[in-house]
């Protein structure tokens, strides 16, 4: 349905710190560069970051949420731990077990440096 996502930072280097050490722990490596943007390029899946094309400063979406998938409640603990370590901030509730609609989850929330919310999901 995707053919990628890309999100605005004010801080190009310090948003790759950040997504390098997060995606890194679902196996993604690190950013390729592209002028003003960066690329994580995994598993067909292509996230990307730049700082906005018309100058303007970059801004998280209200009640937008990026959702990455993991392997295991392990996986989405090293995320989030990896998030934190590099300019992240733990949002939400802290990372545990959630049940609703769509069934058991671990989910564990980040807003990176710019303020997009982030999530690791791992469906149970």
């Amino acid at each position: 349905m995707f053919s990628h996502i890309m999100i605005g930072t004010n801080d190009l280097t310090k948003a790759k710190t950040f997504y390098d050490a997060v995606l890194g722990t679902l196996g993604a490596p690190p950013a390729m560069v592209d002028g003003h943007r960066i690329f994580y390029m995994h598993n067909g899946s292509v996230f990307s970051v730049t700082q906005p094309i018309n100058g303007e400063p970059a801004c998280h979406a209200n009640g937008g949420t990026i959702g990455f998938a993991c392997a295991s409640k392990e996986q989405a603990d090293a995320w989030h731990a990896a998030g934190v370590a590099n300019g992240g901030t733990s949002c939400e509730d802290p990372p545990g077990v959630r049940e609703g609609g769509m069934g058991k989850m671990y989910l564990a929330y980040l807003r990176d440096p710019d303020g997009n919310k982030l999530c690791a999901l791992h469906r149970m």
